[in-house]
């Protein structure tokens, strides 16, 4: 449950940040992770567009310099975006002057007030810096779809099991989860409308 749902505990050292954020009427907010990539994120879109749904892309900005066609067929189709560093590096392995600094250089590829830092670990005084521009975005449930020891059905369970009125669910666009995210992430999107979910974007 640490992983998937992190607890109460881990939430409180980042008071700041965005985890959940619930509402009278049930509603997640559906992100997506490490993209943009040909391979997979079209492919996303897609669904997300079968399903009339939107979400929120936090985006590499390495990535969006690659591949900014594929980028702006995100912003074309509706969904937010967010800045998720430029070449997907954890905070608590920087000094904080190279970590915001990388951030800042992918903002000259993402124009977002959204951030998510890579795998959640940041540096306290990186939280104080980035937080005087973006929003600082963790999410409720992580659906581990980029675990190789998860299986579809797996992943599917995970956002059974823990998610809640206002969670932050994560997935990812990545080649590295593509096969668990492929089979599970319209799964899940379908029970969740089942279940009279609402999919919200951050203001």
């Amino acid at each position: 449950m640490f992983i998937e749902q992190p607890p109460w505990f881990y939430r409180v050292l980042f008071p700041g940040v965005i985890w959940r954020i619930p509402a009278e009427k049930k509603c997640v907010y559906l992100t997506f992770d490490d993209g943009p990539i040909p391979e997979i994120t079209p492919w996303v879109l897609d669904r997300l567009d079968e399903f009339g749904v939107k979400a929120t892309f936090f985006c590499v900005g390495d990535n969006v310099r690659k591949y900014p066609d594929t980028y702006q067929m995100i912003l074309d189709r509706g969904h937010r975006v967010g800045n998720h560093t430029y070449n997907h590096i954890q905070g608590i392995q920087y000094w904080s002057r190279h970590y915001v600094a990388n951030v800042q250089k992918a903002s000259e590829y993402i124009h977002s007030d959204l951030f998510r830092p890579p795998h959640g670990h940041m540096r306290f005084p990186q939280v104080v810096r980035i937080e005087q521009d973006y929003k600082i975005v963790m999410w409720d449930v992580v659906t581990r779809d980029y675990s190789p020891h998860m299986s579809p059905n797996g992943v599917f369970n995970v956002v059974k099991n823990y998610t809640r009125n206002g969670s932050v669910i994560v997935f990812h666009d990545s080649l590295k989860a593509l096969r668990n995210m492929r089979e599970a992430m319209p799964r899940s999107v379908k029970w969740l409308l089942e279940q009279g979910y609402e999919f919200k974007v951050f203001d």
